[in-house]
């Protein structure tokens, strides 16, 4: 039995009702959104307001929030696989927290700079790899089977609530107390995660402590990407979150610097403009395992990943007055596709993988969706230095309903359903499960980290 769950037999409610570890994860997760959000918004309004930074210096600032996953993504999984993960969440958040406390006390003591935004940024992005990494294998291990979409749905629908929340304070901070002071709401939402983990009954077995011979990670290292590269499905879906990843993070990189220098919209009403569009990801949270129980995993997928991509086209005709409204148009279908994806690709995954090889392919798969990410940021400030910040967006929106393509032809674009399991999905989703797909224009819409988030 679950830790936090009823006896067998028992009438079973909301997991945020009935069971103790979840809640408690729920909670910390939820806080660690919130104030990630805060900081998606501070950190580049920092660099835009306070430093006068350029636009590639901005792209540069949210490239250093995912590099790490180019260089360490693949290791950590296997390292994640070797020890319990609840010890590895609590000090990644621990970082995080003396991290991001650092800056406005930088501040204050006249030391604040883009460099230094850029290792705090490399530096919290290290923790992140690991927390998300023995997160994603973490959660398993409280919750029964069936209760793992439910949990992913609340989780996915809580943190993109806790994001629009940020993402509307983060602008009013920076208006109200200055951009700076925004950096300690995030450090608080650490804490609070650290408090909520450190609750939670559940204890993992410890890893038994193995001789490993020399090349032993390495070879770890190359079981999740085999893993990755064999699998139709997982390749299919590890290539569409690639390729999306790059094309949302080339615009929102450089979106804050589209806003107030192109738009020009004072850093208040940025925050809650995103915020706005943002409670896309909350209807996407609620309405994906409704969507994927009536039309099938496989094309639910298809309508939340290809169709409302296209909205992100709205996005680049933004101008000040009653033309902000196709920005919030855009991002909310954006937003609501992408969060209602990740919550359909997290359930399967779970469902799918051996618990023994997850670590190493939420890293495997993680490295090759997160390792866009930098490079989307730079390819924004690139290009919104080189043609100007409007251009820039018109090309980086463009990609995100291209990258839905992938899904079309793929197996996925010729089943009902994502398969439970490794020998149901050997077939490539051809078999029972096959049927044909409505044509795009039928039945499309799409849209992932997650706002800031909205990557896959």
């Amino acid at each position: 039995m679950k830790p936090g769950e009823g006896a067998p037999g028992a009438i079973r409610g909301g997991l945020l009702r009935r069971h103790h570890d979840f809640r408690l994860l729920w909670l910390g997760e939820t806080a660690g959104k919130f104030g990630t959000s805060v900081t998606g918004v501070a950190m580049p309004l920092i660099a835009v307001s306070t430093l006068d930074a350029g636009t590639f210096d901005v792209g540069l600032l949210t490239a250093a929030t995912w590099a790490p996953w180019l260089v360490i993504g693949l290791p950590a999984g296997a390292w994640v696989d070797r020890t319990r993960r609840r010890p590895v969440m609590l000090a990644a958040a621990a970082v995080s927290l003396v991290l991001f406390a650092a800056v406005p006390l930088a501040a204050w003591a006249g030391l604040l700079s883009v460099g230094l935004l850029v290792g705090v940024a490399l530096a919290t992005g290290t923790s992140a790899v690991f927390f998300q990494t023995a997160y994603t294998a973490y959660l398993p291990t409280i919750l029964a089977p069936e209760d793992q979409p439910e949990g992913n749905a609340k989780l996915h629908g809580s943190a993109s609530a806790a994001q629009i929340a940020g993402l509307g304070s983060g602008g009013l901070i920076a208006q109200l107390a200055g951009a700076v002071n925004g950096m300690f709401a995030n450090a608080a939402t650490f804490l609070v995660s650290l408090l909520c983990l450190s609750r939670i009954r559940h204890r993992e077995p410890r890893v038994p402590r193995t001789p490993r011979p020399r090349g032993a990670l390495a070879s770890e290292v190359g079981e999740g990407l085999r893993l990755v590269a064999r699998d139709p499905w997982l390749r299919t879906l590890t290539l569409f979150g690639a390729a999306s990843n790059l094309a949302l993070m080339g615009y929102q990189s450089i979106l804050v610097v589209f806003l107030v220098r192109t738009v020009g919209l004072d850093p208040g009403p940025v925050g809650g403009l995103v915020a706005t569009a943002g409670t896309g990801g909350v209807a996407g949270a609620f309405a994906a395992r409704r969507v994927a129980a009536r039309l099938g995993t496989a094309r639910a997928t298809l309508v939340f990943e290809l169709g409302l991509a296209v909205f992100a086209l709205l996005i680049p005709l933004t101008v000040g007055g009653a033309g902000v409204l196709f920005y919030v148009v855009g991002g909310f279908c954006v937003a609501a596709g992408v969060v209602a994806g990740n919550v359909i690709k997290a359930s399967f995954q779970q469902r799918y993988c051996p618990p023994e090889l997850l670590g190493r392919l939420t890293a495997s798969t993680a490295f090759l969706n997160y390792g866009t990410i930098p490079l989307g940021a730079l390819l924004g400030g690139t290009l919104g230095t080189v043609l100007g910040v409007r251009t820039a967006m018109w090309i980086t929106t463009a990609g995100v309903p291209l990258a839905g393509l992938i899904l079309l032809f793929s197996p996925v674009g010729r089943a009902r359903d994502l398969p439970a399991s490794r020998e149901r999905g050997a077939g490539a989703g051809i078999g029972q499960d096959s049927r044909s797909v409505p044509s795009p224009g039928a039945a499309s819409v799409s849209g992932d980290p997650d706002l800031e988030s909205e990557q896959r």
